[in-house]
Parts: structure tokens; sequence; C-alpha cells
């Protein structure tokens, strides 16, 4: 009886510790979009260098994820999570102490590192810990709902913190969250032993990483872009040819792509990516030049994104996840978030809170948490244990290089020739440019419907009956 109650403390404490880390991951990346006025004027940053300060930390993150799931698989899950918490910690308070623009960039680029070796091992621990079945979909439904919340709300601490303390709050507050987790690491499975002779795969790393940047700079609208586009061709072929023929333990296993949910639900989840993620930059610039708000205004009213976010990933989709098929969620939560960023495209001077912003949020908030859960079971199910960091890293690769790519194409999209937001801001009615944003993204929103929609069918299987600590496996459905 104790040895039991011990070990479901011991799996909680687990869901929890990981739940913690992936909501500072997360959480870093949006909560410094509405400092940014603040950091330019402390640190004397010119507008061509600002946009850097989010990007330097996309970049890192994206391009070294497949690299930090890689290394769950070689040095151990808690002795990589714990590398990776320890270096993300540092680099945080190395950036809210910073006094020049270039240690605020080296800063991020560090806290980039970080989570790029916390992130994928947080996902390889949760699905080591919980079987496949209802206990994993429960787990991952709440790392994936403290992910989604994390996003959301960036926003409204940033502005809080923004507002009452200073913007280096925003970094020094992982400080004290940090140190607690690290505590904490020893409740945490050892995970499986390292096999002997794998090495990592370090030429693979550089050239996904240099192919990814290159990509994310071809979309900017630069002049270099057709060279950056060429430059990221090459990379990412030789990457290809490198992970298929010239390493013994790729950081991307070719096997792993060869099942149908693994890289047609990555293309989605891409693609997803490339619409939830940069949806907080432009929502936070359009708040304040189309509806005057100020940064704790702007943080406030991306409160409803996150309850509604935690409420649905939380209770709605798991249970829908065991009487409806994993590919129909994903399709009507794609489906109805294009119609809440249609809506969220009509925003125009002078509307009140409830049309302009929580209408769109629920219909936004309701998408997101339908789709995202089902998903990242659809890519991390069925997959060898020695495989499992690979593919958490590929998921969140996907998911954050969507977010850095899309984000890149949709300024390209809504910017003057200087290629800057601000300019076109200037030059048309702010709402028009941002509503051209909001579009596109309804528009990608169908297209990952349409790709969903080719995923197998499967469901979870019924829930394990009471008192027994045994769990169905997740099946698939004719």
């Amino acid at each position: 009886m104790i040895v039991l109650i011990w070990t479901r403390w011991r799996v909680r404490a687990v869901l929890v510790l990981m739940c913690a880390a992936q909501f500072m991951v997360v959480l870093d990346v949006s909560v410094i979009n509405v400092a940014l006025p603040s950091i330019q004027e402390a640190l004397g940053f010119d507008a061509r260098h600002l946009a850097w300060v989010g990007n330097a930390y996309a970049l890192a993150f994206g391009g070294l994820l497949l690299l930090g799931g890689r290394l769950a698989d070689l040095y151990g899950h808690r002795r990589v999570f714990t590398i990776g918490l320890a270096l993300f910690t540092v680099a945080s308070l190395a950036g809210g102490l910073a006094t020049s623009p270039g240690l605020l960039i080296t800063a991020r680029i560090g806290q980039g590192m970080g989570a790029a070796v916390l992130a994928p091992a947080t996902l390889t621990i949760l699905t080591t810990a919980f079987p496949e079945g209802p206990r994993r979909t429960r787990a991952i439904a709440v790392w994936t709902a403290v992910s989604l919340a994390g996003g959301t709300a960036g926003n409204l601490i940033g502005g809080a913190l923004t507002e009452y303390l200073s913007w280096r709050w925003i970094l020094l507050i992982n400080v004290p969250i940090g140190l607690a987790c690290l505590a904490a690491t020893r409740a945490l499975p050892r995970g499986p032993a390292r096999q002997r002779g794998q090495r990592l795969d370090v030429p693979g790393a550089l050239l996904a990483t240099g192919g990814l940047a290159a990509l994310a700079y071809s979309l900017s609208g630069s002049p270099a872009a057709v060279l950056a586009a060429a430059v990221a061709a090459v990379l990412l072929g030789l990457f290809v040819l490198v992970e298929a023929r010239l390493v013994r333990t790729p950081l991307l296993p070719p096997r792993l792509l060869r099942p149908r949910p693994i890289w047609l639900g990555n293309m989605a989840m891409l693609l997803a990516g490339a619409c939830l993620n940069p949806m907080w930059y432009f929502l936070a610039l359009s708040l304040h030049h189309v509806l005057g708000y100020g940064p704790l205004q702007t943080g406030l009213a991306f409160l409803p994104h996150t309850l509604l976010t935690m409420l649905i990933g939380l209770r709605l989709t798991p249970w829908l996840m065991r009487h409806a098929d994993h590919r129909g969620l994903i399709v009507a939560g794609a489906l109805i978030g294009a119609a809440g960023f249609w809506w969220q495209s009509r925003l125009a001077p002078g509307q009140d809170y409830l049309t302009a912003v929580l209408g769109p949020a629920v219909l936004i908030s309701l998408g997101g948490g339908l789709l995202n859960t089902p998903l990242t079971v659809t890519v991390t199910s069925g997959v060898p244990a020695q495989d499992a960091g690979a593919a958490s890293g590929l998921m969140n690769t996907a998911k954050q290089i969507g977010g850095a790519l899309g984000l890149a194409a949709l300024v390209a999209l809504t910017a003057g020739q200087d290629g800057e937001l601000a300019s076109s801001v200037q030059a048309q009615e702010p709402a028009a440019g941002y509503g051209q944003a909001f579009v596109a993204i309804a528009v990608m929103l169908a297209a990952v419907a349409i790709l969903a929609s080719a995923l197998p069918r499967r469901r979870d299987a019924a829930a394990p009956a009471a008192g027994s600590d045994e769990t169905a496996d997740q099946q698939p459905t004719r």
C-alpha cells in the first residue's frame, strides 16, 4: 500500500515538474512582446534590431530542438532535463541583468539553447512515465494546456511586471522558478540507460540549425532573401543526406518519418505553429495601435484566452478524445480557430472589448484547445522508447519553427517597403495591416484541417476500471 501511494505521488510530482518547466519555456516566447517598447528605451535598441530580442530566442530554440530531443535519448532524461533547466535559469539571470543590446540578445540565445534541451525532455519524460492510453492522454492534455496557457499568460504577466516593476523582471522571474524545479529533480526517474557506442550527431545539429535559420531569414522580405533561400536549400539537403547515410545515431532517424501519423501530423503541427504562435505578436500590437491599450490593459485583455484554453484543454478535450476520433477533433479545432481569426481580422478603432477581443477569443481558444492535444498524442504515439526523445524533439521543432517561419512570413506580408511592420502602421490604417495577418492565419488553419483529414482515425480506449492501475492502450478505429 505504501509503495502504491509513493508511486502515485511520484508520478504526479513528475507531471507537476514537467508542466512547470514547460510553462517557463513557452512563457518566454510571448512574455517579451508587451515589454519591447520599455526594453528599446532602456537599452537603446534601434528599430531594426529590436525584433532580435524575440527572434534570437525563437531561432535558437527551434533550430536546436532536434539536438535537444536526441540528447535525452543518448544521455539520460533526468540528466539532460537538469542541464537544460540550469542553462535556462542562468541565461534568464544574465538577461535580466543585461546592460546593453548585445548582452541581452546573447542571453536570449542562451535561453533558447536551454529551452531546446528542456522542452523535448519534458515531453519525453511524460511519455515514458505514463503508458499509452487514457492516463497518458490526460497527462499530455495537462502538459498541452499549460503550454497553451504559458503563451497566453505571457502577455498578461509581461504587462503586469513591466507596468509595476521593470521589464527586467520578465526574465528574472524565471530564476526562483528554475531553482525550485532544480531542487525537485530528484523525483524524476533516471530513464533508460545510455546505449554504448552511440554518439551525438553534431554535423546534423549544425546543418539543421543553420538551414532553419536561413529559411526563416529568407521569408523576412530582405534583399538577400533569395540567397538565404538557396543557402537554406543546400544546408537542409545536406542535413537529409547526413541523417540518411553518414551517421550511426542521427538526430532524426529516417525510420521515425515512415509512419503516416508522424510525418503528416508534424506537417500539420508546423502549420498550426505558424498560426498560433505569431498570434500573440500581432494581437498585442493591434490592441495597442488600434484600440489604444497600454501594457497592463493588453495583458488583461488576454486573460480570457488563458482561462478558456486551460478549461478546454484540461476538461473538454480529454473527454472528447474518449468518445470521438482524434482526426475529427483536429479538423474541428482548426476550422473553429479559423473562424475566430477571421472574426479577429474585423478589428477596428472604437470597437468595444466584447466584439473586438472576447468574441474572437472564445473561438480561437476553443479551436486551439481542441486541436493541440490530439495532434500531440498522434505524433508521439507508437514510437519506440529509444526514439521517444527524437519524436518529442521533432514535434517541438515543427511547432516552434512553424511559429518562427510564420511570424517572418506574416511580418513580410503586412510590412512596408522597408520591411518593418511599423511602417505599414504609419502608412495605412493599422487595423488593415493586422487584419491581413489574421486572415492569412485563418487560411493556414483551414489548410491544417485539410491535412488533418488525411490522418488515420483513432481514439482513446475506455478508461480502466476503478482501482486498477492498468491502462488500456489506444486502439485505432475504423
